[in-house]
């Protein structure tokens, strides 16, 4: 009895197990539908602005154009403070004495270089511009002239920014005119045409001059304030062999050589013969408005003022009649022209998130095709490969004398006493040129004497 209920027990037992295992398997609940991977939004710049300060001419306007498109990219706002040219270095100075941080960089002139590097008030760009690669990106006189401080150190301090030298206008109108063409050859025996040599241009000059009918032969500068005159004249003195120094800053026959005595009194010349009445305070708005009046048949000034020639909005008489061509050569055949133009610096006293913010928009600015856009926009773009372009060469008539004209460039002092040596050559500049006081030997033997005492007392002369 035991056993069979034993048994049953166990049956009993095993049907229930079977039963159990028998039920159906309960149906999980459906699983929430996967959710779209949501993008990381990308964290907000620690920089939300960064501040150029630059002269106020077209240049820094489109400067501000490229920013916008910084911005547009990045998020980080770019705002280019304008300051009229006569008062832009003092409120640079100024600040930087102060060790302000009112802007980030500055695009400052290449004289600049000295003054700002040995006072602490840039950022030593040389490891960034070479890991970045913008120092070979550039043409080498560039890099030298607006970055490089001391010349010939591998020290750069800026990048190329706006590349500028002095070239020339011309009146096309007048140049090829039938009549004008058979006069002038029967008068100098070749035909007429933009001037290769300095010889030439006086010929052209001299030929041009029509008082009663208003016009003139050139528009040269002239004015006092900065470094007008003094750009005017080194045109001249560079293309005959002169220079203001050696290279152990000896300046005593160097600056009152035989050439630069001829070349000086060649500028003063061309002044007396053929400048325009009016002239004799001449800078970039002078001379651009000597040709835009149609007072000149020749103008001199920096290629970056020589879109407003082109323009019919500025210049509604003669714009589709303007010519340009490279500063001409002097009587050994030797041509060079005066650098203008300015490099990009970073301030030393900003933040390191600030100069890092600073650097990153300028590795922007430095791509090929960032290049390109500040060329066409009208910035003188110092990229090698933008200005041998097709695009570059044939989107002004100016570019492509602009093109040849920095492969010959030379520049004025860039030590920190060049204001000194700046203040000398204006003052005696004006004196013999424009008042007509004294002789070229005079003017040349006085700038050199003050310029050899001014580097002695700095100690660049023992």
């Amino acid at each position: 009895m035991f056993r069979r209920f034993t048994v049953f027990v166990v049956l009993a037992l095993a049907v229930a197990l079977l039963a159990a295992c028998a039920q159906p398997t309960p149906t999980p609940a459906p699983a929430a539908p996967a959710q779209p991977e949501q993008p990381t939004p990308a964290p907000a710049p620690a920089v939300k602005e960064l501040k150029i300060l630059w002269a106020q001419w077209d240049p820094a306007d489109y400067l501000q154009q490229i920013g916008n498109m910084y911005e547009q990219e990045t998020g980080i706002k770019v705002t280019v403070v304008q300051e009229p040219w006569g008062s832009f270095y003092n409120l640079f100075a100024t600040e930087m004495a102060a060790k302000g941080t009112t802007w980030d960089m500055v695009v400052g002139d290449s004289q600049w270089l000295g003054q700002m590097t040995t006072q602490g008030h840039y950022v030593d760009l040389t490891d960034f511009l070479t890991s970045t690669g913008l120092k070979d990106s550039v043409t080498p006189a560039t890099l030298t002239y607006y970055g490089e401080y001391p010349t010939g150190s591998g020290r750069y301090w800026a990048y190329p920014t706006e590349g500028d030298a002095n070239g020339w206008a011309y009146r096309k109108d007048l140049f090829e005119d039938p009549a004008e063409k058979e006069a002038f050859k029967a008068q100098y025996g070749y035909d007429l045409a933009p001037p290769k040599t300095y010889a030439q241009l006086m010929d052209i000059a001299k030929f041009f001059p029509r008082p009663d009918k208003g016009l003139y032969g050139v528009a040269i500068y002239t004015q006092k304030d900065y470094d007008a005159i003094t750009m005017g004249v080194q045109n001249t003195m560079f293309s005959w062999g002169a220079d203001w120094k050696d290279a152990k800053y000896n300046v005593m026959g160097v600056v009152n050589s035989p050439e630069a005595i001829e070349a000086v009194q060649f500028y003063r010349d061309l002044y007396d013969c053929c400048q325009w009445p009016g002239g004799s305070n001449a800078f970039f708005t002078e001379t651009n408005d000597a040709i835009i009046s149609g007072q000149v048949a020749m103008s001199m000034n920096y290629f970056a003022f020589f879109p407003a020639l082109v323009n019919p909005g500025t210049n509604p008489n003669y714009y589709d009649k303007i010519g340009f061509f490279s500063n001409p050569a002097g009587p050994t055949g030797k041509q060079h022209a005066a650098l203008g133009g300015q490099g990009m610096s970073i301030i030393s006293y900003i933040s390191p998130e600030r100069k890092q913010a600073a650097m990153d928009f300028i590795k922007w600015f430095g791509r090929e095709d960032i290049q390109a856009k500040w060329a066409e926009l009208g910035g003188y773009t110092c990229n090698a490969n933008v200005l041998k372009s097709d695009i570059f060469l044939k989107a002004t008539p100016f570019n492509p004398a602009f093109a040849e004209t920095m492969t010959f460039v030379k520049d004025f002092w860039n030590i920190p006493e060049y204001g000194q040596l700046l203040e000398v050559t204006q003052r005696e500049f004006s004196k013999f040129i424009v008042e007509g006081v004294g002789t070229a030997k005079e003017t040349m033997d006085t700038i050199a004497t003050e310029h050899d005492k001014i580097l002695r007392a700095a100690g660049y002369i023992k």
